[in-house]
């Protein structure tokens, strides 16, 4: 009996010893999948390196597509503000034609009054009044003649028609005579005076 007991006993162990190890090998296999569950192996993707020339290439076309927005966008600008500058100058004259308006109505009444009048005097007075309003209304603006006669004759601001013999030694070279009085624009000169010249 006692031997029957024995070899049980023996066997036992080499039964539970393999057991065990199965039990450790399942065990083991358990924890490698849940350690590859939880941290999966990146898998290494084999970027293919980039010779000198395709570097150079895909610099070439960011270069050049960077380059055509630029141009795109300045004919953009051009095309805008050349279409603001020609508005501006289809509108730069409305304020001078605005205040010029009043004189045209005066040059209206002055011609009905020329066809009934029988006295010459209020229409060469009303007249004169007209032309001083416009004059005013164009120094208003910056407009002013140029004092020509007997001045120093000036080729930034004369134009000279012809010569003639001073009538005395003062007068050569200076203006004689002016044909076409000359005007500047705050201070730029817009028409030149005609004048005649001593010699």
């Amino acid at each position: 009996m006692f031997s029957k007991k024995k070899k049980n006993d023996n066997t036992d162990p080499i039964v539970k010893n393999n057991a065990e190890e199965q039990m450790n090998n399942t065990e083991d296999q358990i924890n490698t999948e849940e350690v590859t569950a939880e941290n999966p192996v990146a898998e290494t993707e084999v970027v293919p390196e980039l010779s000198a020339e395709e570097k150079l290439q895909q610099e070439n076309a960011a270069l050049n597509d960077k380059y055509l927005r630029l141009f795109a966008e300045f004919d953009n600008f051009k095309r805008r503000t050349q279409k603001e500058r020609s508005e501006l100058l289809q509108t730069a004259g409305k304020d001078v034609i605005v205040s010029l308006l009043p004189v045209l109505d005066d040059f209206d009444r002055a011609t009905k009054a020329i066809e009934t009048a029988t006295d010459i005097n209020p229409i060469r007075e009303g007249v004169a009044l007209v032309h001083s309003k416009l004059k005013s209304i164009l120094a208003q603006k910056g407009l002013k003649e140029m004092e020509s006669i007997n001045n120093v004759f000036d080729t930034d601001n004369h134009e000279a028609i012809t010569k003639i013999p001073a009538p005395n030694e003062e007068l050569k070279g200076k203006v004689i005579d002016e044909l076409e009085k000359g005007y500047t624009l705050n201070d730029k000169v817009i028409r030149f005076a005609k004048v005649v010249v001593g010699s």
